[in-house]
C-alpha cells in the first residue's frame, strides 16, 4: 500500500481513469470530488497550484482514496497553521472519495502522511463529513483507538429526501391538506397563464442551451441584483457549466424544468451518483412567485422517491432552508473535525488549543 500526495496538476490520464473507478466504488459518493468537479474547480479557483491530492492506493496500484488538501496559516483570523480538506461555495460535501471496505485503512494512512508533511500544521481540519455513514463512524473509530487528540467542532443538518413512502404519499405526510390544497390551486392558476409542461432528462440533449437558461434565469432574481448569482462569477460560472457538461457525459446528471409555454420558469440540476442524489443547483422566475414554481417543481422531483437506485437525496441547502425544509423532513448531519497531527510537542500544543473550541454531540 502506498500513500503520497500529488500536485493536482500532475494528475495525468492513468490517474484519472483511476479516480473514475474509485468513484464508482466509493463507500460513500462525492460528486464534488470526482474528476469532472473537481478538476474544473481547482483549474478556476487554485491558478497557483496549491492544492494537493492526498492519494491511497494498493500494491496493484488500485486506488483506494482521495482527498484534496491545502494548507493554510490562518484559521479562523488566528496565526494558527493547518491543514484542512478543500472546498469551495459550490462543493457541498467534504467526504473523500474512498473505496468501499477500505474505510479501516484509508484514515490511519491519511493521518501517517499528516504527521509528517511538515513541521508547522498543528492540525487538519475536515468540513462537510456527513455523519451516520461508515465513513464517518470509521474516523471516529480510528480517532479512539490512536488516542489522536481531535473531535467533532461543529454539527449542522440539512434537509434530506429518504423515504419508503411513494411521492404522493410522501406529500401527504409532509405538508398538511391545506397546503396541498394551495399549490393544486396555484398550479391551475398557472395554467391559466399558458401551457405548462414539465421536463426531466439525464443526457446531454441540448445542454448548453440549457445552461445558458439557467444562469439566466438566476441572475434576473434576487441572487442576480445581490450580485451573488453563478453568471455574476466568472469562476462560477465556468465550474457551473463543465461540471454539468462533464456529469452528463457519464450519465450522472438529472435535469427538471418547469416551463410555461415552452420558457423554463422553474430549473433544477441535481447530480445521481446511486445509492443517493444531490440537489445541486436550482433557480425559478420570480416574476411567477405567486405560483411558487419552485414548489411546484419540487413536487415533481418527489419522483426520486420511487427510483429503486436511490436511497436518499441530499438537498446540498443550508440549515433551515426556508423552502425545503417543509418539503424534505428527514435531516442529514454533516460535521466539522478538527484532527491533531504530527509529534508529541505538536499534538499537546493543539490539545490546549482544542479546549477553547466547543464541544458538540
Amino acid at each position: 500500500m502506498r500513500s503520497h500526495a500529488l500536485a493536482w496538476r500532475d494528475f495525468g490520464l492513468p490517474q484519472r481513469a483511476q479516480l473514475r473507478d474509485l468513484a464508482a466504488h466509493a463507500t460513500q459518493p462525492n460528486p464534488f470530488f470526482e474528476e469532472w468537479h473537481l478538476f474544473p474547480s481547482l483549474e478556476a479557483l487554485d491558478p497557483k497550484g496549491e492544492v494537493m491530492v492526498f492519494w491511497l492506493e494498493d500494491a496493484d496500484g488500485q486506488a483506494l482514496g482521495l482527498l484534496p488538501l491545502k494548507r493554510e496559516l490562518g484559521y479562523y483570523g488566528r496565526p494558527i497553521p493547518h491543514w484542512r480538506n478543500w472546498m469551495h461555495a459550490n462543493c457541498f460535501l467534504g467526504a473523500p472519495l474512498v473505496r468501499a471496505g477500505c474505510e479501516a485503512v484509508f484514515w490511519p494512512a491519511l493521518f501517517e502522511w499528516l504527521d509528517s508533511a511538515g513541521a508547522l500544521p498543528m492540525f487538519v481540519h475536515l468540513a462537510g463529513m456527513p455523519l451516520e455513514t461508515a465513513l464517518a463512524d470509521e474516523l471516529e473509530a480510528c480517532l479512539a483507538r490512536s488516542h489522536r487528540a481531535g473531535r467533532r467542532v461543529h454539527v449542522v443538518e440539512r434537509a434530506m429526501l429518504a423515504s419508503a413512502l411513494e411521492p404522493q404519499a410522501y406529500l401527504e405526510e409532509v405538508l398538511s391538506t391545506k397546503r396541498r390544497k394551495e399549490l393544486r390551486r396555484q398550479r391551475r392558476r398557472l395554467e391559466e397563464c399558458g401551457a405548462v409542461e414539465t421536463e426531466f432528462l439525464r443526457d446531454d440533449s441540448d445542454l448548453q442551451a440549457w445552461i445558458a437558461a439557467f444562469l439566466a434565469l438566476e441572475a434576473a432574481g434576487w441572487k442576480g441584483k445581490q450580485g451573488s448569482a453563478t453568471a455574476n462569477d466568472p469562476d462560477k460560472a465556468a465550474i457551473f457549466t463543465r461540471a454539468l457538461h462533464g456529469a452528463a457525459a457519464c450519465g450522472k446528471l438529472e435535469r427538471r424544468t418547469l416551463r410555461l409555454d415552452g420558457a423554463p420558469i422553474a430549473m433544477l440540476a441535481s447530480f445521481y451518483t446511486p445509492p443517493g442524489a444531490f440537489s445541486y443547483k436550482t433557480a425559478f422566475d420570480e416574476e411567477f412567485a405567486r405560483f411558487s414554481p419552485g414548489v411546484l417543481l419540487q413536487v415533481e422531483n418527489l419522483d426520486s422517491l420511487s427510483d429503486p437506485a436511490i436511497d436518499w437525496v441530499d438537498s446540498c441547502a443550508s440549515a433551515d432552508h426556508p423552502m425545503i425544509d417543509h418539503m424534505w423532513r428527514e435531516r442529514r448531519r454533516i460535521a466539522r473535525y478538527s484532527i491533531g497531527i504530527g509529534g508529541a510537542a505538536r499534538q499537546a500544543l493543539f490539545g490546549a488549543l482544542l479546549a477553547f473550541e466547543g464541544t458538540v454531540a
